[in-house]
């Protein structure tokens, strides 16, 4: 029997699950987390708002509550996340498992669309996601695509990728465009290094994984910009996910599907 994503939470708030949340309550939303001081929200909603295809909202959260009240109502954003990272003036200092030490009043979090959220309806389409099948992280990188600036915020857009057949190419296009809140379609197919990759095997973030012959990579918008970004910028203080270990939310895929 299937485990209900509260009961996910669980798992992951006890530390009986330490992993990506990779394949995750399938059917369920995934987000990305930033988490930063009150006097830093405007600036970053507005970001969010100039560059959706990075940094679709999916909540923000009231300030100093843990709890996001639209997507899950009896979760916790400081301990049912099980990989989290610290940041201070842009610097990766900590990765930890609860940010209940760390929590301040002054808190907003910010929910951020991923693209786990459509790899069902690709796999339910019969396009293969390779890095689930080599029980692997999504490749990350970063882009020469600048991120359109707000306020304290810019930096360069991170990238998933996920290989495939030219003909899978052209249908995941087709299916993610219909997700616009969870970066959509592609932002480029092909040449890695017309945005600025130059090693498609050596990712800044998650694992590299195996192009077999006649595959191109394809690329979606990473609800980790923000990280790059906040390395760029060098905020104060940040909290995030660590890339690929991403909050579980009540929310259905189907939700975010558009006609």
């Amino acid at each position: 029997m299937s485990k209900t994503t509260e009961e996910i939470r669980q798992q992951i708030r006890t530390g009986e699950w330490q992993k990506p949340t990779t394949g995750l309550a399938p059917g369920y939303t995934q987000v990305n987390l930033v988490i930063l001081p009150k006097k830093y929200a405007y600036d970053f909603l507005l970001f969010s708002m100039r560059n959706p295809k990075s940094c679709p909202l999916i909540e923000v959260t009231d300030v100093g509550s843990p709890v996001p009240k639209k997507t899950a109502p009896t979760g916790d954003l400081r301990t049912d996340i099980s990989k989290y990272r610290i940041y201070k003036h842009g610097e990766l200092v900590e990765e930890v498992t609860d940010i209940t030490p760390y929590w301040q009043d002054d808190f907003v979090s910010f929910l951020i669309g991923c693209s786990f959220t459509f790899e069902k309806p690709l796999i339910d389409n019969g396009i293969p996601i390779r890095y689930i099948e080599e029980g692997k992280n999504v490749s990350m990188y970063k882009t020469n695509i600048l991120c359109e600036p707000a306020g304290v915020f810019q930096g360069p857009m991170v990238v998933s990728m996920r290989p495939m057949k030219p003909n899978d190419a052209i249908r995941a296009t087709k299916i993610t465009s219909r997700f616009p809140s969870v970066h959509g379609a592609p932002i480029h197919i092909g040449d890695p290094s017309m945005i600025g990759i130059e090693d498609i095997n050596d990712p800044d973030f998650g694992d590299p994984v195996t192009i077999h012959e006649g595959e191109i990579p394809v690329f979606w918008g990473c609800g980790v910009t923000p990280q790059a970004v906040v390395m760029a910028s060098r905020p104060e203080l940040v909290i995030t996910h660590a890339p690929g270990y991403m909050f579980i939310t009540d929310m259905k895929e189907e939700e975010h599907a558009v006609i």
